[in-house]
């Protein structure tokens, strides 16, 4: 193994360091091996970004490092003391070679200083508001999140001596009067699940900067190819990397990117909580990224395209999807040139009962949780994602009888058109 790039500290005898504010910190962590690809597109990047480049046998791809620890070198040591052990392989949990390449890819699409891969999506939400918060703390978040977020805030966080307000993430005049002298975190969706909700994003990054707040958002929905958040004020981007980074419906994953002074709290929570990811993991993300930016065009146009033909059909009500001439959130379209992603939701007249034999229906979309896969998956949020809420909670947030979550796949068009057509029509 070859001498990290990470933080160089620099350091005689006397570690000069310790007594000044002076000490930096730089990108990464990478090593020497990996490639960079600055000022490149998201397609480029997307392939090439992070990727170890082997000086012994020459591999194209990012081997797999399946290893639990690594050899201990003078770098090592030197790690230890100087305190930089994040940038020198030494334990799997505390970061390896494949865990590196992914976050080097990611953190190059996102345009951030650092990435941090974790075990699951809720891994990279829990690891990183305990960082970011302490007991006492407060967050502004919202009900409009992942059903497993909102368990998070609502059951445990209060245990673990942090409270949380629920707001309207669409009303910054709400958000603000939530703001209390101990509020660290405001927290929410780019894109709310399931209804697709837009946040003011730039907005919030500057009532973040007013009151010294940290602006902490999930990106999943969305993917850095349609909106890079951290350049419209946000200080840490999350995404469950299981979705549209992958791809593929075969890896659980989450990350979370941006400053590296932030990432870094972020990394020494995770090694005490120990949700890393292993390195064949790694390796399957960093493999799925590499098509990112071509999946996120063909999910974007079927979507697009299954909305406009739902928003004709007699037998739906509503239609939610940003680009939809009477999608309410109109700032979404200045943040995303390259499109929403590949979500649609939609209500149907005839209700719950309608959109469980629509379901029964389909031939072509898997009925399943999750989404950003390759394949179409399509459920219902009343019985999956948000069924712990009650009926009037999900009135509240919005959330109508019949209303059906599809995650349009990279299938051709025509094909996801004519079966809902087919199934719309046996209703």
């Amino acid at each position: 193994m070859t001498k990290s790039q990470g933080n160089a500290p620099g350091a005689g005898p006397d570690r000069p360091w310790a007594d000044s504010l002076r000490r930096g910190r730089v990108p990464g962590p990478r090593l020497a091996q990996q490639r960079v690809v600055d000022g490149t597109g998201p397609g480029t990047r997307s392939v090439h970004a992070g990727t170890y480049e082997d000086p012994v046998t020459g591999a194209v791809g990012t081997p797999v490092f399946q290893s639990s620890t690594f050899a201990f070198t003078e770098d090592t040591y030197e790690a230890f003391d100087q305190g930089h052990i994040r940038d020198v392989p030494i334990y799997g949990r505390y970061g390896s070679p494949n865990q590196w390449a992914v976050q080097e890819k990611i953190a190059s699409l996102e345009g951030a200083e650092s990435a941090l891969v974790c075990s699951s999506g809720m891994a990279a939400i829990t690891t990183t508001l305990l960082a970011l918060t302490n007991r006492g703390g407060h967050i502004v978040s919202s009900r409009d999140v992942y059903g497993g977020t909102f368990n998070l805030l609502r059951e445990d966080m209060h245990q673990l001596g942090r409270s949380v307000t629920f707001t309207d993430p669409t009303d910054l005049d709400a958000i603000r009067a939530a703001v209390r002298d101990e509020t660290q975190v405001l927290f929410f969706e780019t894109l709310t699940n399931p209804l697709l909700k837009a946040l003011p994003l730039r907005e919030l990054g500057e009532l973040a900067r007013e009151h010294g707040l940290l602006l902490v958002v999930d990106n999943t929905f969305l993917s850095p190819v349609c909106l890079r958040p951290l350049d419209h004020g946000a200080h840490l981007v999350i995404h469950s990397a299981t979705k549209y980074l992958n791809g593929h419906s075969d890896v659980t994953a989450g990350v979370v990117s941006g400053p590296r002074k932030y990432v870094d709290r972020v990394w020494s929570q995770l090694l005490k909580f120990g949700g890393s990811l292993d390195a064949l993991m790694c390796f399957l993300l960093e493999r799925g990224l590499k098509t990112l930016a071509l999946r996120m065009r063909q999910h974007s146009v079927n979507a697009d395209a299954l909305a406009g033909f739902l928003a004709g059909h007699p037998a739906v009500r509503a239609v939610h999807r940003p680009g939809r001439p009477d999608y309410p959130y109109p700032w979404l379209r200045e943040l995303c040139a390259e499109g929403w992603g590949g979500m649609v939701s939609f209500e149907l007249e005839g209700g719950d009962e309608a959109a469980l034999k629509l379901l029964d229906r389909l031939r072509l979309p898997v009925v399943a949780t999750s989404l950003g896969g390759v394949e179409s998956l399509v459920s219902l949020p009343f019985n999956t994602s948000h069924s712990f809420l009650t009926a009037r909670q999900r009135l509240d947030v919005g959330i109508e009888p019949g209303l059906v979550r599809f995650s349009a796949g990279i299938e051709d068009t025509a094909d996801l058109l004519a079966d809902l057509d087919q199934a719309l029509g046996g209703l």
